[in-house]
């Protein structure tokens, strides 16, 4: 077995264990949140409106310059999650209405 040598713990940790504590750490990242169907249809329009709102605070940002990139990347991730969160949406909900239609047809 490898041993980590860490200078937080008195004693070296099995490198397994780190491994563990990784995957626990990922699952907790990745794992499914269900929201309230309101909140799930708004998720779109408040990622749309944070980041056009952090956008036009840009405007009156005169004194704390270093501040200024933080805003315009915040904006940008923003509009871009709105982006995607809604053509994802409209990409399933296309393809759920062509298995539904295809359903529908009747067979020759």
């Amino acid at each position: 077995m490898h041993m980590m040598s860490t200078k937080a713990a008195d004693t070296p940790q099995e490198l397994f264990d780190t491994r563990s504590l990784i995957r626990k750490a990922g699952t907790l990242a990745t794992r499914k949140v269900w929201l309230p169907k309101v909140l799930y249809n708004t998720l779109p329009y408040f990622y749309l409106t944070a980041g056009f709102a952090a956008f036009f605070a840009t405007l009156y940002i005169s004194d704390w310059f270093w501040v200024l990139p933080h805003y315009l990347l915040f904006s940008a991730g923003c509009i871009h999650l709105a982006y995607l969160v809604s053509s994802r949406r409209r990409r399933a909900r296309a393809v759920e209405v062509d298995n539904c239609v295809s359903e529908a047809a009747p067979a020759p």
